[in-house]
Order: structure tokens, then C-alpha cells, then sequence
């Protein structure tokens, strides 16, 4: 039997298959095929659906203000070593409610397998161009155009080629060809490979073309003893590079404000090689930092000892200690908002010691410990210079709305964010966050703390919620008539 061909569908029925085929976890020929199966069996619930979809409802939908509207991606995986970045890049993608369709080349399929693919995206792994299930219906043109952005990762010096010169012996590069979408390429490459005459002129022609690169980056390749330019961009910023081309830039409602943030632990020094610290990350404040920057604030970040890159557009002073922070703090003041994430050391030793201390027949020195300055505290019950709207973290492992309220009382911050870092959460040093904003009701001072408690996100999500949140006091203070 001939393969059938469905053409000149309306849009009712285009939106139909879609949605029936996304909630089935199918794609849409898949869903075609079974739709016919239900039909033969002499089932009737496909076929009421066909009619026109009721009006939208002019009711407004409960929604966070840090969701993101959905989108799609066709991932193309290259065959270079880099390809096992792929695999977190379809779950960073996934997080940033971007849904992906993965087509893996001959030689990214020595690298990464299909199921693995599958398994994290959730959708079926196109690999060959002459698919019988898939062509049936020119799959590579849906695969170019279903979709609102193609994005190849890792992008290798062969894929180049054919795409800068226009060849299409494949399903990849047929799908590059046949695409009216925006292209986004991670190039990965061996560095004398990114450097060769070559793939410069195919980079120059790619960009004349239009189509958007990341990276590559500098450092140490696959090879041993290898190093320069040609390291694959880290997939987190390969999702953020796809979120800016597929989303609008957003409104800057915090723009003309100064926020300043508090991120990461404190060491206090013991002696010149032993410290007293936590196992905060700063992920959490870091995170905060950029999306209030990318909401058009002027951000400061005062960050303890992290190992993470600075936040682009924001200004960074690195410290050490409780003191040394507290100081760089109040040298930022005046600020219109001031978050507190860092999670400083309560203690430090009354008396460091000028040499390291050594282990002697009397046993452990003894260690005073004297309490460190309270930066939450002493900021929020400034005279002068307290800002507008000063917002504390409280990081529990147990009793947690119960110790963050009293956290509240004592503080005099106007919001508290409290979260579980018990090691079962793995909040500590982990990608992903629950919390719980608590906040006066009304406003009033000595009135009833209003408990707001938000769902399991990644932390980059708690900062867009948390920033929105600020967002909405500001611009109700902006409108408020002058006294």
C-alpha cells in the first residue's frame, strides 16, 4: 500500500493534532495512525473533536508570573564528543518550557544513543532521512518548520561545511536547508580545526546568512594535551542563547532601580589555611542577580568564596568574610531593594591565628567563638539609608515556616524567603529550590505574616517569580501620587 499524504488541512484540525498529539507524548504522524486505527475499530471520540475549538475564554488563567510561554526546538545533535552536552541541554531547554524534537546525524549516534535521547525529550528521535514512518509525509520539511527555532549542538566542522555551502545528503542538513526559521549553532571543534582557513570562510558566510553562533569556548579539548578555541558552549548557555531568539526581550519594569543582592557562604578564618564556612552554592543569589538585571535593574552583588562566573551586567564585589561583606554592603548603600541571600557564617574564632595551629600532647586548642555581625538585621533597622523594600532568606532543616516567622520577627526585614536545606533536598549546592515568600499582610508592621508557598522550580525560576514579585511593589510605589 502507497504512503498517504495529508495536505490542506484547516487550522482547527492542525490545532487538534497538535495538541492531542503533545499530550499523548506522540508526534503528529504517529497520532494520525492511530486516529485511523480508532476509526476502523469503529471508535467515535476522534471525530469530535474535528469541529471548529470554542472561543478562547476571556477569563484570565491563574499562572506564576515567572511561567513562560511554550515554544518548540528541533535539536540537532553532531557527531563530535561534545554531543553528550546535548543530553542537558534537552533538559535545560525542558525546564525553560521549550519543548524538543531531536535529530541525531550517523555520527552523533556513536556518541549518544537514541533512547537516551528519547528518554529525556520525551519525543521520538528522527535519524534517517528516508524514514518510510516519518516521510511519508515530508517529515524533514515539519521537522524544519514545525518548530520556532532549529538549534545544532554540537555544531562540527563537517556540519558547517554543509550548511554554509547548502548540501542536504542527510536529515540534518536537509533540515537546514529546508527551514524558514531561525538557526542557532554551538560549533565544537578540535582548535586547529576552528582556526583552519576553511571553517573561517564557512563561519563568515554563515553569519552573513544570518544564522546566530554561541561560542565556541576556550580550554582543554578531548585530546590529551590538547587546548585553545573549540569547546562546545556549556549547555546552560546554549538554552539561554535559544530563550533570547525565541522570546521577545522582556518589559524592564525594575529599570532606574539599584538592587543590591547577597550570594554565596563566608569563611572565617581560623588560621592562614583553616576556615569556618557552609555549603551554600550562591547559585540562589546569583540566579537573582541576573534576572533582576535582565528585568533593567542596576544590580550590585556582593558574593562570599563561589565557584561560578560572575553574572553578565552586574557589578560583583568578592569577599571572604561576615565583616568584609557587611562593609562592601553598606559602601553600596543607598539601594531601593536589598535581597540577602548569602548565608553568612553566624561564628568566627575571637583570636585567628597568625600560624597554622598544630596538633600538640595537650590536645585541640581550644576555639573562642565570637558572633559575627548580623547583616540582615543591622540593614533592615537602619535610620538612614534603609532601603525601600529589604528582603531576608531563611534556610531551615526543620520546623521550617515556624523558624523562618521568628527569623521574621527578629529581622525587621519586610520579606522573608525561606527554604529547606536539609540534605534530603539537596537545595544545597543543587539546581532546583522550594520556597516560601512570607510577608506582612497590608504591609503593616505588626500585623499577620501572609505565608505564599511556591512550587519546585530551578532556581534561575524562583529568581525570575521572586524579581516579578518585586517588580509589582515597585511599580504600584511608582504610580502612588507624590506627598
Amino acid at each position: 500500500m502507497a504512503s498517504l499524504t495529508i495536505r490542506k488541512l484547516d487550522d482547527a484540525v492542525k490545532t487538534y493534532l497538535r495538541l492531542r498529539s503533545a499530550r499523548n507524548r506522540r508526534s503528529v504522524e504517529e497520532e494520525v495512525r492511530v486516529i485511523l486505527r480508532e476509526l476502523i475499530e469503529g471508535r467515535e471520540e476522534p471525530l469530535t473533536p474535528f469541529s471548529a475549538p470554542p472561543a478562547p475564554s476571556t477569563a484570565p488563567t491563574p499562572q506564576r508570573t515567572g511561567a513562560l510561554p511554550e515554544a518548540s526546538v528541533t535539536l540537532i545533535i553532531g557527531g563530535g564528543i561534545a554531543a553528550y552536552k546535548s543530553l542537558d541541554l534537552i533538559r535545560r531547554l525542558k525546564e525553560r518550557r521549550i519543548e524538543v524534537r531531536c535529530v541525531l546525524t550517523k555520527a552523533a549516534q556513536q556518541f549518544v544513543t537514541p533512547l537516551a535521547v528519547s528518554a529525556l525529550s520525551h519525543e521520538r528521535v528522527y535519524t534517517d532521512l528516508f524514514d518510510p514512518q516519518s516521510e511519508f509525509d515530508a517529515g524533514h520539511i515539519r521537522l524544519a518548520r514545525d518548530c520556532d527555532l532549529i538549534v545544532v549542538a554540537p555544531a562540527t566542522a563537517d556540519l558547517l561545511a554543509k550548511i554554509s555551502n547548502g548540501h542536504a545528503d542527510d536529515l540534518a542538513s536537509a533540515i537546514l536547508l529546508a527551514t524558514n526559521r531561525k538557526i542557532l549553532l554551538a560549533p565544537a571543534m578540535n582548535p586547529l580545526m576552528w582556526s583552519n582557513a576553511a571553517t573561517r570562510r564557512n563561519v563568515a558566510q554563515l553569519q552573513r546568512d544570518g544564522v546566530a553562533l554561541i561560542g565556541p569556548n576556550s580550554g582543554e579539548m578531548a585530546e590529551a594535551g590538547e587546548a585553545g578555541v573549540g569547546r562546545m558552549s556549556e549547555a546552560i548557555e546554549i538554552a539561554n542563547a535559544a530563550e533570547r531568539l525565541l522570546r521577545p526581550p522582556m518589559p524592564k519594569p525594575l529599570a532606574g532601580k539599584r538592587v543590591l543582592i547577597t550570594a554565596g557562604p563566608t569563611h572565617e578564618p581560623i588560621d592562614p589555611v583553616r576556615y569556618i564556612a557552609n555549603r551554600s552554592s550562591g547559585k540562589q543569589g546569583f540566579a537573582i542577580a541576573a534576572a533582576a538585571q535582565a528585568a533593567g535593574a542596576d544590580v550590585m552583588l556582593v558574593s562570599g568564596p563561589v565557584d561560578l562566573d560572575d553574572p553578565a551586567g552586574v557589578t560583583v564585589k568578592h569577599v571572604e568574610s561576615a565583616r568584609q561583606m557587611l562593609e562592601q554592603v553598606q559602601a553600596a548603600l543607598p539601594a531601593d531593594v536589598a535581597i540577602f541571600a548569602a548565608a553568612v557564617a553566624d561564628w568566627r574564632v575571637a583570636n585567628e591565628g597568625e600560624q597554622k595551629l598544630k596538633k600538640t600532647a595537650a590536645g585541640m586548642p581550644q576555639l573562642q567563638l565570637v558572633e559575627n555581625p548580623d547583616i540582615l538585621a543591622t540593614i533592615s533597622k537602619l535610620t538612614d539609608k534603609r532601603p525601600p523594600l529589604v528582603i531576608g532568606f531563611a534556610a531551615e532543616t526543620e520546623h521550617l515556616i515556624e523558624n523562618a516567622k521568628a527569623k521574621f520577627a527578629r529581622k525587621g526585614c519586610d520579606w522573608i524567603v525561606a527554604n529547606d536545606v536539609s540534605p534530603a533536598t539537596g537545595v544545597m549546592g543543587g539546581d532546583r529550590n522550594t520556597v516560601h515568600l512570607l510577608s506582612r499582610k497590608n504591609g503593616a508592621k505588626d500585623g499577620e505574616i501572609a505565608v505564599d508557598s511556591w512550587p519546585v522550580m530551578t532556581k534561575e525560576q524562583v529568581a525570575i517569580e521572586l524579581v516579578a514579585h518585586i517588580a509589582r511593589i515597585a511599580t504600584d510605589k511608582s504610580r502612588e501620587p507624590a506627598s
